[in-house]
């Protein structure tokens, strides 16, 4: 069946094993990230030949008051997103949920960089893709994304790749007393998770729920909490997953005191460190909005990939099935909630 039997254990197996081995594989594909994700309904489709898994998709649902559900397949589908005939019959296998679940669209967002052909193709073939005229908060995942490559390199090497400035401060860290300690214990989460809510609150952001890092630390193994220290100060914290050689830098924090020792910077190098020793093949640093160095994210992350440069990514290609509803979700849906958060602040 192409739609996976979650009670089947050797189907399961099978589906696991394609996914974690395939050179498409991404963390948000993983049959464990819905567990993360546990308030968004999931089903998972593939396509076998000749005995053999060809191509897979995970998709989250998320059910939509008044209008139906939106399939999303977060850096999704695990194939060559080149091969657009396998794309379509993916998407086809998943025609049940479609009715099943009342569906308006169906949503990728392959890590996959753009190109006007790549984008062309996806429209001649009936699709809507959604990247260079859309703003920026209106794409569920920022295009723009940070990616080190770690293939033969060591500790030493790597450094080459990043700028000037930050190789400093890595080292001026050191010098200083700062250090890493890791770990995933529930002291490391408790310590980990007080100063990402220092951070979110001091930039005023909506953070995450314990429970949240919970149900990631369950999911995936390879999970470590990074805490950069000096003297008995906890200075910084970070989150990061070893996805099978591929290593996301997810969620991090800081403190407000000693901020000019370099910790974050010092901090990540320790996890890239971990990366070479493990044999893993990147890095990722996660996404960016701007590419202007005025914002203090860009230029956090573009100082480890001065060499390797920014990831553009082809964005949101979306299987549209009710024009109608698809047009309310993306156009007249955000403004009544950007509406209603200025209200409840008022």
């Amino acid at each position: 069946m192409p739609i996976l039997d979650k009670n089947n254990s050797r189907e399961v197996e099978k589906y696991i094993d394609f996914v974690r081995s395939s050179k498409y594989r991404s963390l948000t594909q993983d049959l464990n990230w819905s567990k993360v994700k546990w308030d968004w309904g999931n089903e998972q489709v593939y396509i076998e030949k000749n005995g053999e898994i060809v191509g897979a998709i995970s998709l989250l649902i998320k059910k939509v008051p008044f209008v139906g559900a939106l399939l999303y397949a977060p850096r999704g589908p695990v194939c060559d997103i080149e091969d657009i005939a396998l794309v379509k019959e993916l998407i086809k296998e998943a025609q049940p949920l479609v009715k099943k679940y009342k569906a308006f669209a169906l949503k990728i967002d392959p890590e996959v960089l753009y190109s006007d052909e790549l984008q062309t193709k996806y429209q001649e073939n009936g699709f809507v893709v959604r990247n260079k005229g859309v703003k920026k908060d209106a794409l569920i995942q920022p295009r723009y994304n940070m990616i080190l490559t770690l293939d033969n390199h060591d500790k030493e090497s790597i450094m080459s790749k990043f700028s000037g400035k930050t190789r400093n401060r890595v080292r001026a860290a050191a010098k200083k007393g700062v250090y890493t300690v890791f770990g995933s214990s529930d002291e490391y989460l408790e310590k980990f998770y007080k100063i990402y809510l220092e951070m979110t609150h001091r930039n005023k952001l909506t953070a995450r729920s314990y429970e949240y890092f919970l149900k990631m630390r369950e999911a995936f193994e390879d999970l470590r909490i990074y805490i950069a220290r000096h003297e008995e100060d906890d200075l910084s914290a970070g989150l990061t997953v070893n996805y099978y050689g591929k290593l996301y830098y997810l969620y991090a924090g800081s403190t407000d005191i000693k901020r000019n020792l370099g910790p974050n910077q010092l901090m990540n190098y320790d996890m890239i460190s971990w990366g070479i020793e493990e044999n893993a093949e990147q890095y990722d640093f996660g996404g960016v909005l701007a590419l202007d160095k005025s914002d203090g994210l860009y230029e956090f992350k573009i100082g480890f990939c001065d060499k390797d440069g920014v990831s553009e990514y082809i964005g949101e290609i979306d299987k549209v099935y009710n024009p109608l509803v698809y047009y309310i979700f993306n156009n007249i849906l955000p403004k009544l909630q950007r509406l209603r958060i200025l209200l409840t602040r008022k």
